[in-house]
This record gives C-alpha cells, sequence and structure tokens, in this order.
C-alpha cells in the first residue's frame, strides 16, 4: 500500500488499474486478498476525495478502454462518493446532528475498556483487530472491509457508530464527511430506516480468501433505531458570474485547478487552504494531516510551475482576504469553520456536482439511472 502525495502518482495509479485491472474490477471487486494485494481494486479514493484527480477523468478512461456495460459497475462506485454528496448536501443537519451526538458519546465513552480495546485491536475478534492494524499502518480499508468492521463495531462489540465514524474519519485517507457518516449510518440502520448491514463469518471467510478463521459475530442483531427524520431542504448551487482578476480560495477537497472547469479564468492569486487539527471537531492522525499537506504542496508546485500566483496558508488567514472565491469545499469541516467564523464566501461548485446533485434527492437506486445522462452530458 503505497500513497504517493501527488497527481503524477494518482495518474500512474490511474493508467496502471486501467490497462491491467478494469476488466476484471466487477468480478473480484468485493475480494480482500489484503494489503500487499490490491489489485482488483482501484485504490484511487484517496485521491478523488481530494481531487488531485477528479470522476470525470477516471470515468473517461475508463470508457475508453472499455464500453460501458463492462465498466458500469466501477462507474457507479466511483459516483457513489458525488451521491453521497449530494445527498448531504440537500440534509446538512446530518453532519451537524453526528458532530454533537459525538460529542456527547465520547464523554460517556472515554475510559470505556470495551472501546479502549477496539480502538487498540485487542478485541478477541483476530480479524477486526487486524483491520484496525491495517488502518492504522496504511491510512486505507478495502471497502467491503469497511463494511464488516462497522457492522462488528455495532453488532458485536456494541460501540455506538459515531465513535467508529470517527476512527475511520481520523485515520482514512480517504475519509469525507459524506461518504464515512453516511456509510456508517447506513450499516447501522439509520440512513435507510430498518435496513442495516450484518457481517457473517461465511461471507468474511469467501471474500477475505480464507484468510480467517473462527469469527464469532452477533449474526442476528437488530437495526439500531433513530427518532430523528431529516427531510430535504432545497438548495441552489449556482455559480456567480466571476469577475477576472479577483482571488480564489482553493480547499483540500479540489487540489487540481489546473483541470478544474475555472481553470481558464483568470485569478489574482490562488490560495491553497490548509486546514490543522485545532481548528477540526475531529482530530486526524499525523499521517493523514501529512498527506493532506504533502498534497496542497503538490498543487502548489504544479500551479507555480503554470506561472500561476499562489500560497498556502491556514484557514484561519482567509478572513484577512479580500475579492474572493471558493471552490466549494462541500459539508464538513472546512465549511463548519467558514460558517462558524462568519465567513462570506463566494462559492463556485463543479459542473459535475450542479448537474448530478440534483438526482441526489432519494436513494442511491434511482441516483443510478440518471448516470448514463450524467455521463453523456461531459462525453
Amino acid at each position: 500500500m503505497n500513497f504517493n502525495p501527488s497527481r503524477a502518482e494518482a495518474l500512474n495509479h490511474l493508467n496502471n488499474f486501467i490497462e491491467n485491472n478494469l476488466s476484471e474490477y466487477s468480478k473480484l471487486r468485493n475480494f480482500d486478498f489484503g494489503p500487499t494485494n490490491r489489485s482488483n481494486i482501484s485504490c484511487l479514493s484517496p485521491y478523488i476525495t481530494h481531487g488531485v484527480i477528479n470522476e470525470l477523468e477516471v470515468i473517461d478512461k475508463s470508457l475508453k478502454k472499455l464500453p460501458f456495460s463492462k465498466v458500469e459497475k466501477f462507474i457507479q462506485e466511483v459516483l457513489w462518493r458525488v451521491y453521497w454528496k449530494g445527498w448531504l448536501e440537500l440534509r446538512p443537519n446530518v453532519w451537524t446532528d453526528f458532530l454533537l451526538e459525538l460529542k456527547e458519546v465520547k464523554k460517556e465513552f472515554n475510559n470505556n475498556q470495551n472501546y479502549l480495546n477496539a480502538i487498540e485491536g485487542k478485541t478477541n475478534i483476530d480479524c477486526f483487530n487486524q483491520w484496525i492494524m491495517e488502518l492504522k499502518e496504511n491510512n486505507y480499508l478495502h471497502n467491503h472491509t469497511r463494511m464488516w468492521f462497522a457492522s462488528i463495531w455495532i453488532f458485536t462489540l456494541e460501540l455506538p457508530w459515531q465513535l467508529g465514524a470517527e476512527f475511520f474519519m481520523q485515520h482514512l485517507y480517504d475519509g469525507d464527511a459524506a461518504s464515512n457518516t453516511l456509510g456508517w449510518r447506513w450499516v447501522a440502520g439509520i440512513q435507510t430506516q430498518g435496513k442495516h448491514y450484518l457481517a457473517s463469518e461465511w461471507n468474511i471467510k469467501k471474500f477475505s480468501n480464507n484468510r480467517f478463521q473462527n469469527i464469532k459475530l452477533n449474526e442476528n442483531a437488530t437495526p439500531k433505531v433513530s427518532e430523528k427524520s431529516y427531510p430535504l431542504i432545497k438548495q441552489q448551487f449556482n455559480n456567480s458570474k466571476i469577475i477576472e482578476e479577483k482571488n480564489l480560495l482553493v480547499f483540500e477537497n479540489n487540489l487540481s485547478f489546473e483541470v478544474s472547469n475555472f481553470k481558464e479564468n483568470k485569478f489574482e492569486k490562488i490560495y491553497l487552504i490548509s486546514n490543522i487539527n485545532k481548528n477540526r471537531s475531529i482530530e486526524l492522525d499525523e499521517k493523514l494531516v501529512k498527506f493532506k499537506s504533502e498534497l496542497i504542496k503538490d498543487q502548489k508546485k504544479r500551479l507555480e510551475n503554470k506561472s500561476i500566483n499562489c500560497e498556502i496558508i491556514d484557514i484561519s488567514e482567509i478572513k484577512n482576504i479580500n475579492d474572493c472565491y471558493g471552490l466549494y469545499p462541500s459539508v464538513g469541516e472546512n465549511l463548519d469553520y467558514l460558517k462558524s467564523n462568519n465567513v462570506k464566501i463566494n462559492f463556485l461548485y463543479r459542473d459535475l456536482d450542479q448537474l448530478a446533485w440534483q438526482y441526489c434527492n432519494k436513494g442511491f437506486f434511482n441516483f443510478k439511472n440518471y448516470i448514463p445522462k450524467i455521463i453523456s452530458a461531459f462525453n
């Protein structure tokens, strides 16, 4: 597992996967063969989450290699994150409530031995302990394993899902507010009310290629229940007219300005925004902080190579910048900071998000019906 923090490395990952492993993705994607064998999946999510490469680049290369019918499942997985983000944009209080609930359960479980054993990988479930170590060492887990992990955390170890979601956000290179929070809610059974995900011994054995034995789990647990409901909040994701020669703020989710929808606009200066732990509700692992920092530095280097005036600043310094636009950071820690400090910015939204998010008002099965339409709009 090697995630070198650069766009060049991201493109190398992408090209290698497309050329060598894309054709087998649908058949093999659910297998976790261990951290030393990830050829059956793309491992692109740490780069896509930070906008180092974007979803349309990935989809375009896929369709140039194989027809849609052969890569439909891969494209759906690529667009899951777009869907989750759109879903959360229309219900932002889900994220707000998660942080409030997390604050309360942390008080209750601060010294809870079961919780401490879980995050140290000292439970009586060997596969779970190994995944804890893998997550801390590699800052990555296979998607299927994330589902098993969350299910064991919630239903066998009987720990609050909010603490598990925090643990993932602290360590995952590809952690983002939408995918992580809503994924944990889905496993618990409160994202789609009454429908939870239960890990089972046979499933883990099969899809881990029999790497684990004697997995004792609670396979009869009932879904968690939440009394809260989140009605849709209608949002407009419109870009204001861009006036030339103003400043642009780029957050950690959009780190490839040179291929963005706004690359032709002339900005006075581009500010790359760093958000250190003291400004976050969830304190990140130092390796994750460094990964983000190196990706931001890589974007700065690429901009400077194009003679674009740019600077890396801390998010707390935004208040000192006048006449600025900002590439929209999405619901999450960066947007929280701006709102809590009453920082007003004219946001600019990606074309993909403007189109796709209008189809995120219902479940993913509804959303995926629009995927061909979304793709054709950019092809």
